[in-house]
């Protein structure tokens, strides 16, 4: 066979024979080798990543069939298998009566008003926080399981609100209405079966309508006062009281004390007197004496003693002879009596 060359057209491509191109395209190797690549890609489309804090739920035709953890995982391609990612460790939010815009907040009335107990309207906004705890029940059991969510905590609250009344509900029984919404929330998520897990429900709000919301704020202002008034005098009592006890038990201590001194000092006082009547007794004459002499002398103790002769009369005899200012007197030498006497005894 004789190859003939034929002349390269101007402006033509040597590496794109049309010729060559449309053999190339017509073998079956060719063929062959796309459809190895194509089922390589194929198959490689099963592998799939699970993050930190994710579940993985991997479907065969349809039905579940495994659930995967965090890491690089494979499953069959589809349409044999499909997976789902779902993140059970991020903490999701819910608002109910406001939506956040931003640094500013939109009060949604269709959902804030509610009425209370005693016929009162209020305006209430809550802030809800959960996870996902059964990936399975929130991907597949319910349509949409945060819409069910936000209809199931308007439920809760209204519920709640309209147990109360408006002035417990704002003021002292603020945090049993939210554990209360919190409850009666997680029933209806678990018997709807949702896979949610509310971990708090919190008030943001509880004011009445705006035409009356300056008087009900003074009413819970004047509650605040009452109930810090009331804790101020219990701890002034607190101090008080304690105090107050302690003195009195001092004071019946030092009575009880007292009562046995002065008991001491009677019975020795009655022992005393009992041993001088037996003396008494036994000699009165010079009993007698001895207690007027000492009698006397306890008397005389702290006096300045003038002694004069006996029988001498004017003044002179009664000045006394020492310093005016001082209130010792010098010893004076006593002068015998002319006559002698003796003392009348006391009967």
């Amino acid at each position: 066979m004789i190859r003939q060359n034929k002349p390269i057209e101007p402006g033509g491509n040597p590496f794109l024979n049309p010729d060559q191109l449309s053999r190339l395209l017509r073998s079956p190797r060719l063929i062959w080798i796309l459809v190895i690549a194509v089922m390589i890609l194929w198959l490689l489309s099963g592998i799939y990543m699970v993050g930190p804090g994710e579940r993985g739920i991997v479907l065969t035709f349809g039905k579940l069939t495994s659930q995967s953890e965090s890491g690089l995982h494979y499953r069959l391609p589809a349409p044999i298998q499909s997976n789902y990612v779902v993140d059970v460790a991020r903490v999701r939010t819910a608002e109910i009566g406001y939506r956040s815009e931003g640094n500013d907040q939109r009060v949604m009335l269709e959902e804030a008003q509610m009425l209370t107990g005693d016929e009162n309207m209020v305006v209430v906004q809550l802030f809800i926080q959960y996870l996902v705890s059964d990936p399975v029940l929130f991907l597949f059991h319910v349509r949409d399981a945060e819409t069910v969510l936000k209809s199931s905590a308007e439920i809760a609250l209204r519920s709640t609100v309209g147990q109360n009344t408006i002035d417990f509900t704002m003021t002292e029984g603020r945090v049993q209405a939210q554990d209360q919404v919190k409850t009666i929330l997680q029933k209806l998520l678990d018997q709807y079966q949702t896979g949610l897990l509310v971990t708090e429900a919190r008030l943001l709000a509880v004011d009445p309508p705006a035409e009356v919301r300056d008087a009900f704020h003074d009413v819970v202002r004047a509650f605040e006062d009452r109930e810090r008034l009331v804790k101020e005098s219990e701890g002034y009592a607190e101090q008080v009281v304690p105090a107050a006890r302690g003195e009195a038990a001092q004071m019946v201590l030092e009575a009880e004390a007292y009562r046995e001194q002065r008991l001491i000092r009677a019975e020795g006082d009655a022992a005393r007197f009992l041993a001088l009547l037996a003396e008494y007794l036994k000699a009165p004459e010079v009993m007698r004496e001895r207690l007027y002499l000492e009698s006397i002398e306890r008397v005389l103790k702290d006096a300045t003693l003038f002694v004069l002769e006996s029988g001498q009369s004017g003044v002179l005899p009664f000045l006394p002879l020492t310093d005016m200012n001082t209130t010792v007197a010098p010893e004076i030498q006593p002068v015998q009596p002319t006559e002698q006497t003796e003392p009348t005894p006391v009967p």
